[in-house]
């Protein structure tokens, strides 16, 4: 099958064959029809993730089961399913308690294994983790779910609380920013989003935010706060880090009134140590730090109803539809040429 592979951290990425994946016990073999370009991608392949060397990345897919390997109940060839981005174990307390995202035997693909930058990929304990599409949702909006959208959904539902009323900060109106800003607004969340990109702060408006900020203009990290609880009327009721640095935490964290709730979502490894964080003001005003590490298949029918019924619309987040040749250019440049929504890669496509 054809793949997208580099064999180095930082290295050449190049489109070439590679056998196709045996398909596990306990698991099936998917077909890829759509699968997101995402910046863990990116980290993954500058070295800031431990992935096995040479390696095809990809998290984020929706595709048709091909195979099924020996144990499998739920699933059989032809159905069209999609999957959170941690693949839980499916035997421990986590994973019978519907917490498989923080499985302590999770693995990940494009991360722990061959990922779905490639014709069909390899999953792991199906009945645990696989999602079915619904018909009438396409397969390159179910791509988004398992990683940026998902992620997101979680992170405003389960682990903030999000209510209807609230203020909400979005540092970051890349793929989960933007998830974030049309989740937030769907709970009926009043929603302002910081973004350094003029046409990134458009859609984030098309897709409900009510207020917008340019990091850049507006200045340094504590201006843009600064400016954020003069919006809000004293700082926003919950707040979430969908970049992953220093500055946007610290941004984010500094935006929230006194007893609110801040969400990392953007991945923050430790470089070079970890970041410094005002966790001065998380004591004097008492603020929830939250973290939110995707979402288990478990919890993906009430994402999927409002998906299937229009009130979320993830489709609205694909801004474009790749090849795999052309994603081997765009991966290596994501850090200073990231489009505004989200890249999908069809691997069929030539």
């Amino acid at each position: 099958m054809r793949a997208l592979v580099y064999d180095h951290h930082r290295g050449p990425v190049t489109v070439r064959e590679v056998p196709e994946p045996e398909v596990p016990a306990g698991g099936v073999v998917v077909e890829v029809r759509a699968t997101g370009l995402c910046r863990s991608d990116w980290h993954a392949w500058v070295g800031h993730e431990d992935v096995p060397l040479p390696h095809i990345g990809g998290h984020e897919l929706a595709g048709v089961v091909v195979e099924v390997g020996e144990g499998v109940e739920a699933w059989a060839p032809g159905d069209r399913v999609t999957t959170p981005f941690v693949e839980g174990c499916g035997r421990c307390a986590w994973c019978a308690g519907g917490n498989a995202q923080v499985c302590p035997y999770q693995q990940q693909p494009g991360f722990t294994h061959a990922g779905s930058f490639a014709e069909r990929v390899a999953l792991h304990a199906a009945d645990t983790n696989l999602v079915r599409v619904p018909d009438g949702v396409a397969l390159e909006a179910a791509a988004a779910l398992g990683c940026r959208f998902a992620t997101a959904y979680r992170a405003l539902v389960a682990r903030a609380r999000v209510q209807p009323g609230e203020w909400v900060s979005v540092i970051g109106a890349g793929g989960v920013g933007l998830s974030a800003v049309m989740i937030a607004t769907a709970l009926g969340a009043r929603v302002v989003a910081i973004d350094p990109t003029p046409a990134a702060l458009l859609l984030a408006r098309e897709l409900g935010a009510e207020q917008t900020i340019d990091a850049d203009g507006d200045g340094k990290a504590d201006d843009v706060a600064a400016r954020l609880q003069e919006l809000t009327g004293g700082g926003a009721h919950v707040a979430v880090d969908a970049v992953g640095s220093e500055r946007a935490a610290s941004t984010a964290i500094r935006s929230l009134r006194r007893r609110g709730r801040h969400v990392q979502i953007g991945l923050l490894p430790a470089l070079e140590g970890h970041p410094r964080l005002p966790m001065d003001r998380v004591i004097a005003w008492e603020l929830d730090v939250l973290g939110s590490h995707g979402m288990s298949a478990a919890d993906y029918p009430e994402m999927l109803r409002l998906v299937a019924a229009g009130t979320l619309d993830p489709s609205r987040l694909v801004e474009r539809v790749v090849t795999l040749q052309e994603a081997a250019v765009l991966l290596p440049a994501m850090d200073t040429a990231a489009p505004v929504g989200m890249t999908v890669i069809d691997p069929r496509r030539l």
